[in-house]
């Protein structure tokens, strides 16, 4: 695992999943690692409605936020120094404008840098089912070097709550990051068979 401690890009679009988005600006926090903020116009409508927050409450979660047209930001740049980026959730609209190079804003343009930069792009996908175009978009986003990790249960943890799977999910993108989340991430250690 990388321990240094280089800034993390974090990107919000308005597919659902708000709570993703919470607990990895809260986790990254916690494990003292320097965030930034940007986040969708239509991220702010679905924060609000899944969550009952503000973006405002957000932002007091992350070290540095942006506002979505500050394409002059820092993060837009390759020379801005990341361990990457995490869109969390990703709508499919954001997933195709970077798949096709489209920096039309500055989450858009943070995610073209990260993959230009080959630095690891993390794509929380949020959409079943998926058709062909949705398809053939993750391709060229793999292809390009990124990583499609949709929020998929794993259910071998024997999760009781909601939060033990959205905590198991962050942890797990963070991990993708390469930085040690200590003991966040329960590991699949084999089956034990008694019987065998």
């Amino acid at each position: 695992m990388n321990n240094r401690r280089l800034p993390v890009i974090v990107g919000i679009s308005g597919a659902t999943g708000s709570i993703y988005a919470v607990r990895l600006l809260e986790r990254l926090k916690s494990l003292d690692v320097e965030t930034h903020l940007v986040a969708s116009k239509a991220a702010e409508i679905t924060l609000r409605h899944e969550m009952g927050l503000t973006l405002k409450d957000l932002r007091q979660l992350a070290g540095t936020s942006y506002p979505i047209g500050d394409i002059g930001a820092a993060i837009a740049s390759g020379s801005f120094e990341t361990a990457g980026m995490i869109v969390a959730p990703c709508a499919i609209r954001t997933m195709a404008a970077v798949a096709h190079g489209l920096s039309d804003n500055l989450l858009t343009r943070a995610a073209d840098v990260t993959l230009k930069e080959r630095r690891r792009l993390i794509l929380m996908l949020r959409e079943t089912p998926l058709s062909l175009i949705h398809i053939n978009a993750m391709k060229a986003i793999t292809e390009a070097g990124g990583i499609i990790a949709p929020p998929v249960p794993a259910f071998y943890i024997k999760p009781t709550s909601i939060d033990d799977i959205v905590d198991h999910t962050v942890a797990r993108m963070i991990d993708l990051l390469g930085i040690d989340t200590g003991q966040d991430v329960k590991r699949w250690k084999g089956l034990r068979d008694s019987t065998a």
